[in-house]
């Protein structure tokens, strides 16, 4: 017996976490199969959002915004502070961001009306997922902060508060964007 399993403890490799978050992720899909098909050929795969999580999806425009900057490893970077490593991602080509957030977040005052910039997507919604190796800009839809473990999601004050600052910056015209 080794010294770790002495004291109880388990040491969990970065394949076995991802592992675990990919079949965790997946209990969204319809399909468990395609959509392991489609994150490997296709790079992204349509999972159910409103069960296992929400998303709040995010113009880039107030994420920017909120972090005064606009160049995207400086914007990730600010995303991980600011959610507190909850997870995120972004499609590049409709420069929107999408927070994996609690399904009851919907529930809050602030995402009762669906506005242009910020929405909560609970259920009836469906949204492209990238694979959880797509973590670099390089590619279109990419995960700017990693799930770092299955069911870790962002917190909805976290969120709400990255968009009313987003929101309260662009209505001042303070931009200050770096980068």
């Amino acid at each position: 017996m080794n010294m770790q399993e002495r004291q109880g403890e388990h040491v969990t490799t970065g394949a076995e976490r991802s592992l675990a978050i990919e079949h965790w992720l997946l209990m969204a899909a319809e399909d468990w199969g395609r959509a392991r098909r489609e994150w490997r050929t296709e790079g992204v795969t349509l999972l159910r959002s409103g069960g296992l999580f929400g998303v709040v999806r995010i113009n880039a425009e107030v994420v920017r915004a909120a972090a005064g900057a606009e160049d995207v490893t400086a914007v990730d970077h600010f995303l991980a502070q600011a959610l507190l490593g909850g997870p995120v991602f972004m499609d590049q080509e409709l420069l929107r961001y999408y927070a994996l957030v609690g399904a009851s977040t919907g529930c809050r005052l602030e995402w009762t009306l669906a506005r242009d910039d910020a929405e909560f997507m609970g259920v009836g919604h469906y949204l492209g997922v990238p694979a959880l190796d797509a973590t670099t800009p390089k590619v279109r839809r990419y995960w700017c902060v990693e799930m770092d473990s299955a069911g870790e999601l962002a917190p909805g004050d976290a969120v709400a508060r990255l968009v009313r600052v987003g929101r309260s910056k662009i209505a001042r015209g303070d931009r200050q964007l770096g980068g």
